[in-house]
């Protein structure tokens, strides 16, 4: 299947970090978490393509990438101690992968596209969703400076 299907078949729209996105479950149950109420759980197909990367950001809860189709996908992390990890999905290499609450995190396809599902607990709000500033970044983990100026939007 090629990227523009996906994208039409699952009527999917731009996501502000990059790729395109369709959420697929909200959980009618609602847990209390330190941000407000949350869905007990969230889910969504997303689409990495070559050139719509996703960029550095960080969530309050979990996330969990589930690879389904297309390229390898390589997920770049900054721990908040500054370490930096980086995994690749895909056939030949992990089908899923959970990054913890915290974590700045970026994706970009080794192909064409990556097509993955990503499931979020406690559920993803958009106010829990914070996009990565490239200087303040910088300043803070210097040494991973070249990684943040790649993945980082601003």
């Amino acid at each position: 299947m090629k990227k523009e299907e996906l994208i039409s078949k699952y009527q999917m729209q731009k996501h502000p970090e990059g790729g395109y996105f369709i959420e697929t479950y909200r959980s009618d149950v609602s847990v209390e978490t330190p941000f407000g109420f949350r869905s007990a759980s969230t889910a969504i197909f997303f689409l990495i393509t070559k050139d719509s990367i996703s960029h550095l950001h960080r969530l309050k809860s979990d996330e969990g990438w589930h690879f389904h189709m297309g390229d390898p996908l390589k997920i770049i992390e900054i721990t908040p101690t500054g370490e930096l990890k980086e995994t690749l999905l895909g056939e030949g290499y992990a089908l899923q992968y959970f990054i913890p609450a915290g974590n700045w995190f970026a994706s970009t396809s080794l192909g064409d596209y990556s097509f993955v599902g990503c499931t979020v607990a406690p559920g993803f709000d958009f106010a829990d969703f914070e996009m990565a500033k490239k200087e303040e970044l910088v300043k803070k983990f210097p040494h991973l400076k070249k990684t943040i100026e790649t993945f980082a939007l601003d």
